[in-house]
């Protein structure tokens, strides 16, 4: 039986040996603040809605966003749609919508 842990991931940002990145340049890029000299690992996960990264910060007091539809972890941006419109919409439905679509088009003569 396959447990949620069981789709995590693992990063490691290795910056000691290295100057790492400040808080001010993580802040304006989106990076992870990893200070030199030091070493960050975490879990990740895949949002199973956007197929988005997500890197599980071992501190969070609130709760993580879930699917109970998909069974899956969801990032919070579609924790959010999901909570407010009810509806479970896994990347894979998505990509097989827009391949359905496609089929359906008519091919240009040329």
């Amino acid at each position: 039986m396959k447990t949620k842990r069981s789709h995590e991931g693992y990063l490691m940002i290795d910056h000691r040996a290295g100057d790492g990145i400040s808080q001010e340049i993580a802040r304006k890029t989106g990076a992870v603040a990893v200070p030199g000299g030091s070493l960050f690992e975490s879990a990740v996960i895949t949002c199973s809605h956007c197929q988005r990264g997500v890197i599980l910060n071992p501190d969070r007091s609130r709760s993580r966003g879930y699917c109970p539809k998909c069974d899956h972890y969801i990032c919070d941006a579609c924790e959010t749609v999901r909570v407010a419109t009810g509806v479970c919409r896994p990347f894979k439905q998505i990509m097989d919508e827009v391949q359905n679509a496609a089929l359906k088009q008519e091919r240009p003569d040329g």
